[in-house]
Formats: C-alpha cells, structure tokens, sequence
C-alpha cells in the first residue's frame, strides 16, 4: 500500500469549530495509525468570508490539542507546496484550460440576470431542481465570438457526462450511487478567475497526493462531481469517508447557532478544559474502540484508531460526560502540575497579592478533587474572597435549634494559635461540650461559620478562613438570634 497522506482543508473563516476539530482529529489518527503524513492545507478561495488572523487562529488550536501537522505552509515540502489555495490559481488554470482543450469543459457567458431567469422558468414549469440548460455549450463559433469581441467575462463550466453511474465504497456508508443524469453542468472555474471548490479540492488533492478523505456528511454531493475529475484527468481518486453529524443533547444538529453548548475549541481553553481531553473525548465522537474502557492516552488511540470501527450513528456532544473525562484527566495530574494550570484562573479573578504562595497553594489543593475544569476553582473558593450568599437551604439550618448550640461551642473553644490541628482539639471539645453529633454537629458547625452546604475538609477551610472571619461570623450570627 502506498504512503497514507491525509489532509485537514480548513478555510480561514475565524476559530476552529467542534465539528471542523473532530475531522482534524480522524484525519490526523488515521494518518499517524498508518504511519503516513497528516497535511494541513488553507482553502482561502471564498475571499469575502476570509477573515484577518483565521489562519493563524486555526492553526494554533490544532497544535494546542496536539493535532500537529507534518506539512502545512509554515511547514511546506517543496514537491506540494503552495499549500494556500489562492496562491495555486496558476495551477487551477493549467487544468481547466487541459478540460477544455479535451472537451471535457466549455466558457459559459451567460450572465447572473439570464440563469436567475432561467431557473425561475424551470421552477415555474414544475422541476423540483434546476440545473444549467446548456445553452453556451451549443454556441456556434460566430456566437462565441461576438460575446468574445464584446470583452465579455464567462465562467468555466463541466460537461457532465451523460448516463453515467458514479459508485465509491465510502468507509463509514459502504457503497453509495450516483446517476449523472442529477447532476447539471456544473461551474468549475467562476468568472473572476477563482476556482470553485470541487474543482479545486480534487486538483489539490491529486498533486498532493491525498488516499484518505474525511469529511462532513454534507459532503456527500459533493463527490460524485469529484470522481468525474478523477475520470476525465485519469487521476485515481482517494478513499472517502463521510462522517455522521454530532448532535446536541436534543438530537438536534450541531449548529453554530446553537447556544446550548459552546461551539468552539477556544472556548473550552479557556474554560480550563485540558487539550489531551479533549482530544480524547472527541475521538469518540463517531468511532469506538474494540474494548469497553473510555480513557486513553494519545499514542493509545493512534495504535487503535481503524476506520472500520466509524459509526453510521450520529454522534452526540455529551458536555457532562466531556467535564467527567477532564475531571479524570485532571485528578491523575501531580500537585505541582495541577497547581500551574489552576492557579492562573484563581489569580486572574482574585486579588491575592496579599496572600503567601503557601497559603494559595493549600487553599488550591483542597479544591483538586472536586475541580472539573479551571475556570471551576474560581466557584470554589469564593467563600475565601466574597461574603457567600445566604439562601434558603442555608437559612433552614440556621434556623436549627442545635445550630446556635454548636457556633456557641465553638466559640468557647476557638484557639489563638490557628493550625488546623489545634482547630480539631477545639472542635473535640466544642463536640463534647454540646452532646451533638451527626449531621447537627458537622452541618451545623460548616454552616454557621462558611455559610455553605457543602465543601471540603471543614478543618482545613476554616483554618484558611483565618480566625477573625470565623469569629466575627458566628459572633454574628449568634447576635442576630
């Protein structure tokens, strides 16, 4: 089998969408699974949509969840290089010109105004579809020439051939057919010189030497007016795979309108979502491993990765189970690591510069199990920063006759050298002193003094608390009573 080469074609439109990273993904795996080369080539014919920095935007979240291209224009081989399309329109023209010399293509002069008025005739007459009524292909050569003399611009359409069957084994729908009998001439080469994307796809494709294409369902349509090129410039085609969608939660598809769930790479950076689960996480999506496990590391799904084992099924954007996999990734780290990639959410939330390194690191620590994502730690450790709000749940335990009890407690037993093993002898003598247990001891003393339900080691937060927050808080709401 020849050399595996696979391409990511993104168009420099703005961030790098979910959708446009899971098929960077599979292409890169199935690339680095075959030992082959995973090339990333900038399709920027659609100028009006191009926007200033999208290929750089592109390019630096692929690398950052380590989706490294081999080639790509900062990285070109000279044999396939440019690798930006606009700067391959000499080449474009080189074998549109070959199509029509062959025949195989004609100029096409009509105007926006006349195929407008075209298609509105055949819709008024009943077709369900429209196509081009082939009018400038049966242009006499006086006909050509008086458009020619008149310096009029025309466009470079495709003569589909007629009652032919286009058939490809596609590796995730099998086989799939087209009659060419639905498919109208089609514009190959648009009238400002710039080529159209089937057209210019399938030229890059063959001079780059791509074998394995993957890409969106909605490209479907798309290859049978590719594998015509193939056949009239004698070119052997590439192995297609056409991906199913990804859904939301609703099975619905997933849009970039869509606000229920964040749509782009970025965002999860800088929600403090790891690279290497996302990268994980998104491997799923559409293909499934042999054996039951979920968690792998990189190199594990490059020696797994198979595009025999592409679902037919949509594949849905489950963000709980994406934040439960970060969780995991998160949890495996070392402290110190877990601290670097943490601690910067912290800072740039809280104003900590009156605060020890110590002290910042222990306050951090004590939220690592519980942390699911970075941005996370800043809900965390609100309490340390801001008053909490009292709500409702926390009013009804406040409300407990046995919560005044142990606060009172407390506070006859709160020590001046605050260490939290001298925090766990007052609370051993708060305990023995209010005969409470249970949950109107613990909830009643994490109350009163943290005004919260839940948390981590009570010791611990209220020796991070300091002591004047803690006293002056169940002073306080001992007073109120």
């Amino acid at each position: 089998m020849k050399k595996v080469r696979v391409r990511y074609a993104p168009s420099p439109t703005g961030f790098l969408h979910i959708g446009n990273a899971r098929t960077a993904l599979f292409d890169y795996l199935i690339a680095k699974h075959y030992d082959g080369d995973f090339v990333l080539r900038i399709e920027d014919t659609d100028l009006e949509r191009n926007v200033e920095g999208g290929e750089e935007s592109q390019l630096y979240y692929l690398n950052w969840l380590g989706i490294i291209p081999d080639e790509s224009p900062e990285k070109p081989v000279e044999k396939y290089a440019p690798y930006r399309q606009m700067e391959r329109l000499d080449i474009y023209k080189k074998y549109a010109n070959e199509l029509l010399e062959k025949g195989h293509a004609y100029k096409c002069y009509c105007t926006p105004e006349e195929l407008d008025a075209d298609y509105e005739k055949q819709k008024a007459e009943g077709h369900v579809s429209t196509r081009y009524n082939r009018r400038c292909l049966h242009l006499t050569e006086d006909e050509k020439q008086v458009f020619e003399d008149e310096d009029r611009s025309y466009s470079i359409r495709l003569q589909v051939p007629e009652n032919k069957e286009y058939n490809f084994n596609d590796m995730v729908r099998g086989e799939i057919h087209f009659d060419s009998k639905d498919i109208g001439d089609w514009v190959i080469v648009k009238s400002n010189g710039v080529p159209t994307y089937n057209f210019a796809v399938v030229v890059d494709d063959a001079l780059m030497e791509i074998t394995h294409v993957f890409r969106g369902e909605e490209h479907i349509s798309n290859t049978p007016k590719q594998l015509m090129l193939y056949e009239m410039f004698g070119w052997e085609p590439p192995r297609f795979g056409h991906m199913t969608l990804i859904v939301n939660e609703n099975g619905k598809k997933l849009s970039k309108r869509d606000n229920s769930v964040m749509q782009y790479i970025s965002q999860y950076k800088d929600q403090g979502y790891l690279p290497e689960a996302m990268f994980n996480f998104m491997s799923l999506l559409g293909w499934s491993p042999e054996e039951e496990a979920e968690i792998f590391t990189k190199d594990e799904l490059i020696e797994r990765f198979s595009e025999k084992r592409l679902s037919k099924s949509p594949s849905m954007f489950d963000v709980k189970k994406l934040t439960w996999m970060n969780h995991q990734y998160l949890k495996a780290m070392e402290d110190g690591a877990w601290l670097d990639f943490v601690k910067p959410f912290a800072l740039n939330h809280y104003d900590m510069s009156d605060k020890e390194d110590a002290w910042i690191d222990r306050l951090l620590l004590l939220y690592k199990d519980q942390t699911q994502f970075g941005q996370e730690i800043v809900e965390h450790i609100q309490l340390f920063f801001e008053e909490p709000e009292v709500n409702d749940e926390i009013k009804e335990v406040l409300a407990w006759e046995t919560t005044p009890v142990i606060a009172q407690a407390f506070l006859n037993h709160l020590p001046e050298i605050w260490e939290v093993d001298v925090l766990k002898e007052a609370f051993n003598a708060a305990k023995a002193e209010s005969g409470l247990k249970g949950k109107p001891l613990f909830m009643g003393l994490r109350v009163s003094a943290t005004h919260q339900m839940h948390g981590p080691d009570l010791m611990s937060s209220l020796y991070l608390l300091g002591r004047d927050t803690v006293e002056k808080r169940l002073k306080t709401y001992i007073e109120k009573l």
